[in-house]
């Protein structure tokens, strides 16, 4: 009986993670369940579930919930960003669900890292903006970092055994390997004509073809940020160069990436676009449970077809990649520009034509430090926010 906390639970990994349970509860209970501000949502979870620990960001949406729990329940609701971290290191605690979206993620990842836990990890931000430190504390805990994002998972998949034990110091050449191909959809705007793409709307890029996402994920993957994003993770998961790494733009996202190996072998993950295939794999590693997935039916599959990237249709891919190859810094001050630039875009305050350009600007203009603790990162990306978000004003006028 693994006993779980899930960070982010009223978010869609979230709610896919608690699905997979309930169709295990034998093997699996939550022991806390932390979200943001979403009152009703964990009320509803709550209710359902009957953590022992519900956990809000927010005091006052806390307070609020703990006003609705019906005294019937176990739960104790608690707020506060101590006992965030204590709750995620707490002893009981078996495994930890990182899926809260952005920066906001990081401190509660990192602290289940530090504490030693088996981590599943869908906060891809932690280790675009911390990897080396984010890796470094894996070494020294001895935590278990297991690959949610359905790429990474796949990746993790096709490597041979002994090099899924090593996550974060593989050596990829010495295991046979020449090359980590990264799938992307090319998300809704694949195909639309480059001088349109300023007048789109949130609602239009929101519209995943295969995927059902947040709206920022969504974004993202709208304008491949959200690839360049998984770019940096697999940098750092599979201690990958750059010649090792190629981004491959696969429309149907039946093929969720893939392995190539000296000998000519690609081996390919695959199977139909739903999130509790890669979340059930790494609940049960390295063992296989049901996760309520339909297998993939080749015969309804049709053509598969794969494209290289255009980077003048996707920018943010571009400033991605060449961020990674910067170092830590860079990748820290994108992923906080990034941030404040889609939701000034799903505010409706700015072009989705902007995102690049807000994102290089930071690149560009915010003053790069050296990045030895979290409070170092956090100054950054704190920064970073800062001349985002007047730069955002600029283009606004």
């Amino acid at each position: 009986m693994q006993k779980m906390v899930i960070l982010g639970a009223t978010g869609s990994i979230g709610a896919s993670t608690l699905s997979v349970i309930e169709r295990n509860p034998a093997d699996y209970e939550v022991h806390a369940l932390v979200a943001n501000r979403s009152v009703d949502k964990m009320l509803a979870l709550c209710i359902t579930h009957e953590p022992y620990v519900a956990h809000m960001v927010d005091a006052d949406a806390a307070k609020t919930l703990a006003e609705k729990l019906p005294a019937s329940l176990r739960t104790r609701v608690s707020s506060g960003e101590d006992e965030l971290l204590d709750l995620v290191a707490a002893s009981e605690v078996d495994t930890v669900m990182a899926a809260i979206v952005g920066a906001a993620g990081l401190p509660s990842t990192l602290a289940a890292v530090k504490a030693g836990k088996r981590v599943l990890l869908a906060n891809k931000e932690s280790l675009v903006m911390s990897g080396r430190l984010f890796i470094d504390q894996m070494q020294t805990s001895g935590a278990q970092v297991l690959p949610v994002d359905s790429e990474h998972n796949a990746i993790f998949q096709c490597l041979p055994f002994e090099v899924q034990q090593q996550i974060g110091v593989c050596q990829l050449a010495d295991a046979g390997i020449s090359h980590i191909l990264l799938t992307g959809s090319g998300g809704p705007f694949l195909n639309a004509e480059l001088a349109s793409l300023q007048h789109m709307t949130p609602d239009q890029a929101c519209k995943h073809p295969n995927w059902s996402m947040g709206r920022k994920i969504s974004v993202d993957s709208a304008s491949m940020m959200n690839k360049g994003l998984e770019y940096i993770e697999a940098r750092w998961l599979f201690n990958a160069s750059k010649e090792q790494l190629k981004v491959v733009v696969h429309p149907q996202s039946v093929i969720h990436s893939m392995v190539q190996y000296k000998d000519g072998s690609v081996l390919a993950q695959m199977g139909n676009p739903d999130m509790r295939t890669p979340i059930a794999h790494c609940m049960a590693y390295p063992q296989r449970i049901s996760a309520g997935v339909e297998p993939l039916d080749f015969f309804k599959v049709g053509q598969l077809s794969f494209l290289e990237p255009d980077f003048n249709r996707f920018p943010c891919l571009a400033l991605a990649i060449d961020a990674c190859e910067q170092g830590q810094e860079a990748t820290t001050v994108l992923n906080a520009a990034n941030e404040i630039s889609v939701d000034a875009f799903l505010a409706g305050n700015i072009r989705f034509t902007d995102i690049a350009h807000i994102n290089e600007f930071c690149l560009t203009k915010v003053a790069k430090q050296n990045l030895n603790t979290i409070e170092d990162i956090l100054a950054l990306d704190y920064q970073t926010r800062r001349v985002a978000a007047e730069h955002v004003k600029r283009v606004q006028q």
